[in-house]
């Protein structure tokens, strides 16, 4: 577009001086000189114009693995289950040309854990703009599909959606909250765009990334959590097998879930089911010092304390899981700081 635009005023530009010439004859050679050094300086600079206007090409869509690890690994409190699996999942589909399917990640725990902050993690490591880009798409199933009656008109509207936006970017990314309140039909409706298809109607879908994030298998999570804690064990000794079944109970056998009864599980389209653990009071102090330095304040230990000691946990006598995790942290220390 900004491309046609300066062709467009090359062409005033040569219009303008011919019609000057034909007044001042002798400014006849200034203007071809003129035209011909623009529509030369397009024609052989015209990547320049990619670097000022957001568009899908690698100037703008590049995977960074150095950069989502690090965020991982300094970002993201209390996490290592979720951390590995994303880290390896998003590295090894970006890595490859011609993938088969687009990659399909589902995110499940409770909220505050840390679901959305990865998505913009993620985002932030392959979109030059991040959760601004153009080619970064959120939907929220309360805000954006809130009334049952209007199923299949929300259906039409999202496979539009998505269909013109990978016809415009094959590298898009598109985000759905609050998956266990949307309805299964909407979710099938999509179903086609994340399975193994060389294209649909002449569009390939196979480079697009979809996130779904859940907090469906969230109390089945945290009672795997409950139980190695019971058992003296470390969080840390948490393994992705060990919460599989949990996530496999709750997600694929609850009504409720949103997957239920849906041809994504049927099918094998969701590459990944990503548990995220129940947050404890020291990711809470993590989390606060975080903010704090986001905020451009100097971080105080003493704050953030006194903050996270105010904040609810259960078991409700030993106090070990946060039940907000760090959703709130932000407007909670204003209220500290000031």
């Amino acid at each position: 577009m900004r491309l046609r635009c300066w062709l467009v005023f090359a062409v005033c530009v040569v219009w303008s001086f011919t019609i000057t010439a034909a007044i001042e004859p002798i400014s006849t050679s200034i203007a071809v000189g003129m035209a011909a050094a623009i529509t030369g300086f397009l024609a052989s600079y015209q990547n320049v114009l990619y670097y000022f206007q957001e568009c899908c090409r690698p100037e703008w869509i590049s995977y960074n693995k150095t950069g989502l690890k690090h965020d991982l690994d300094t970002k993201l409190f209390g996490q290592h289950v979720a951390a590995q699996v994303i880290l390896k999942a998003v590295t090894g589909f970006m890595s490859r040309e011609n993938p088969k399917k687009p990659l399909v990640l589902s995110l499940h725990g409770w909220t505050g854990t840390g679901k959305n902050y990865v998505s913009q993690l993620i985002a932030e490591n392959i979109y030059q703009k991040g959760m601004s880009s153009s080619f970064i798409h959120l939907f929220t199933a309360t805000a954006h599909f809130p009334h049952e009656k209007h199923i299949d008109l929300y259906k039409t509207q999202l496979q539009e959606w998505i269909r013109g936006n990978v016809s415009n970017c094959a590298r898009s990314m598109f985000i759905f909250d609050e998956m266990d309140k949307m309805h299964p039909g909407l979710i099938d409706s999509i179903k086609p765009y994340l399975d193994f298809y060389d294209n649909l109607n002449g569009v390939s879908y196979r480079q697009a990334i979809f996130i779904f994030l859940s907090n469906a298998g969230g109390e089945n999570i945290v009672e795997v959590a409950l139980d190695f804690w019971k058992a003296g064990r470390q969080r840390e000794e948490i393994k992705l097998k060990d919460l599989e079944m949990a996530l496999a109970l709750s997600v694929f056998n609850n009504k409720n879930s949103g997957f239920w009864h849906t041809s994504l599980i049927d099918k094998n389209l969701v590459d990944f089911f990503v548990p995220f653990l129940p947050l404890e009071y020291k990711h809470v102090i993590q989390c606060g010092l975080a903010e704090m330095g986001t905020k451009g304040l100097v971080p105080k230990q003493e704050v953030v304390e006194l903050m996270a000691q105010d904040l609810n946990y259960f078991p409700k006598e030993e106090r070990v899981f946060s039940m907000q995790g760090c959703k709130i942290i932000s407007s909670r220390l204003d209220f500290y700081i000031n």
